[in-house]
């Protein structure tokens, strides 16, 4: 039945819409991004309206009510307009679906090299300074955190540029780029410019890891719940968002993970000489 359905599918005329975004491209992927963060800004500022988000940034962690409306529910949202996105484009399978392109076994070193921060911020936290429901809250948003931007950029932007021809080494860069754009938008959140000049930097690294990921392991899945095991451990052992607050766990063990991140750096530059291959370009459905 779902083989009769998918070829349905695919002999049904694209709409405009359709047909735009099917095009792909390295602009039509940043046009993307760049809608999903003023709709994401904008419902935080609706959020801050109503009045039940935290007054401040370090109030996000002092209840799971802060947490939720503070910081899971807009990332939530924007999730399930992800989701609705993907089903207007039939693009569920292409993103959910195997990998039209091979990983190679060196790649496995990327889904390591995140696995270690993950375990050494578990160890660090210091649990018995947080609520139960305030820890099961920032689990869930990282969840949602791990589904949006990875489905966001290794899996729409991912998709864009493969349906441009474009060979998997610009895809893996370009990704990660968008990837890092993203956090150039805590700028509006009252950050000052070094601390999101870094993040920028370092989530580009953090990016090309997720893509190696996503490669490997023939599946986006993967990358999606390596992302939402890093950043909620990363929250909860530092005490805060890009920061440290006063539930900090061991500065020691935080630093050594905080380490990885020149780590991905470094391999982030040794990848872009190692990956190769492409995806065949599709044709344009007309209608």
């Amino acid at each position: 039945m779902s083989e009769v359905t998918g070829s349905i599918e695919q002999a049904t005329p694209r709409s405009g819409w359709q047909r735009f975004w099917d095009r792909g491209g390295c602009w039509r992927a940043f046009l993307f991004a760049v809608l999903y963060i003023a709709v994401y800004l904008g419902l935080g500022q609706l959020v801050g309206l109503t009045g039940l988000g935290p007054d401040s940034g370090e109030e996000l962690l002092d209840s799971s009510g802060t947490v939720f409306f503070g910081l899971l529910l807009p990332i939530l949202v924007m999730s399930l307009l992800l989701v609705a996105f993907l089903s207007t484009m039939r693009w569920r399978r292409e993103v959910f679906g195997p990998q039209p392109v091979a990983g190679r076994p060196w790649m496995w070193v990327a889904v390591v090299l995140v696995l270690v921060p993950v375990v050494l911020h578990l160890v660090a936290t210091d649990w018995s300074s947080y609520d139960v429901t305030v820890i099961l809250t920032v689990f869930a948003l990282g969840l949602c955190i791990g589904f949006a931007e990875e489905v966001l950029t290794r899996g729409v932007a991912v998709t864009m540029l493969r349906r441009a021809g474009y060979r998997e080494k610009a895809v893996m860069v370009l990704s990660s780029l968008l990837f890092a754009f993203l956090h150039a938008s805590n700028l509006v959140s009252g950050q000052d410019l070094l601390t999101v000049g870094t993040t920028v930097v370092y989530a580009f690294g953090f990016g090309t890891m997720m893509y190696l990921s996503m490669r490997v392991t023939g599946s986006i899945v993967p990358a999606i719940l390596l992302h939402a095991a890093t950043d909620p451990t990363t929250i909860l052992a530092t005490g805060g968002i890009d920061t440290h607050g006063t539930n900090a766990g061991s500065e020691a063990l935080v630093a050594f993970a905080g380490t990885f991140n020149v780590v991905f750096i470094a391999m982030a530059v040794l990848a872009i000489f190692l990956v190769s291959g492409r995806v065949g370009k599709p044709a344009v459905a007309r209608g």
